[in-house]
């Protein structure tokens, strides 16, 4: 990328790259130790990826505020503006995924006592590996500006979604089988969603990559596999 005739500027877009880079590393880690949490049942383990979630709120506010002064400042123009907007975007949906993680480890901590059918917990734990691969690759294509590979991200997004599914519906089953499991059932289909939700966010980046890399934003809906709005409770056996 050419240096531009105000250094200061290049120094202020390079800042703002690092700082996305570190943010994309806290989120990653969040997630990943948010279901290592989940599967060995770590309270510990959960309350610390809480705790990591005031530190990624603090590098969006940094990132925030310096793109919006550096727009202010120097006032840019095509792809150097581009940029800027990405790096929010991309800022945005991170600081999200932190959320999301960090209400996944909350979830945990409600559940830490309590039974949840292994099954489904290894279920979550293979949509959380999906999704994992999906962010890290969706952070390569950003720092690469590679819009292939974020594409390739995006077009991923409805397996995902297809899981999701499939683990909803069983979390209904399981329900229905037994009213004792809702409680911990409930907890699952919501740690579940935000593991889906997370997902939605990486294809939000591979859309912000897209943008960046070519100036032209999709233009085309996302793929989606997630009928869960659809599903009919099974009926009660009992009755």
């Amino acid at each position: 990328m050419p240096e531009h005739i105000v250094s200061s500027f290049d120094e202020d877009l390079d800042e703002l790259r690092t700082r996305i880079v570190e943010m994309g590393g806290v989120s990653e880690k969040m997630l990943a130790d948010s279901t290592l949490a989940l599967v060995k049942r770590d309270s510990a383990l959960a309350q610390s990826v809480i705790a990591a979630d005031a530190r990624l709120d603090g590098l969006q506010r940094d990132i925030e505020e310096l793109a919006v002064l550096t727009i202010a400042r120097r006032q840019p123009m095509a792809v150097d503006l581009r940029e800027l907007i990405s790096v929010i975007r991309v800022a945005a949906d991170l600081e999200r995924i932190g959320d999301l993680a960090k209400n996944t480890s909350k979830r945990v901590v409600a559940i830490s006592g309590e039974t949840q059918p292994q099954k489904l917990v290894i279920g979550v734990q293979h949509m959380s590996d999906l999704v994992q691969a999906q962010l890290k690759d969706v952070l390569d294509a950003y720092v690469q500006r590679d819009d292939a590979q974020a594409l390739d991200v995006w077009q991923r997004d409805d397996r995902i979604d297809a899981l999701y599914t499939s683990i909803f519906r069983e979390l209904l089953t399981y329900m229905m089988e037994d009213p004792r499991n809702i409680t911990s059932c409930t907890h699952l289909l919501f740690l579940a969603k935000n593991i889906e939700r997370i997902g939605d966010h990486t294809t939000n980046i591979a859309e912000t990559v897209h943008y960046l890399a070519t100036g032209v934003t999709l233009s085309v809906d996302r793929p989606k596999g997630d009928t869960s709005s659809f599903t009919k409770a099974p009926a009660d056996p009992s009755s």
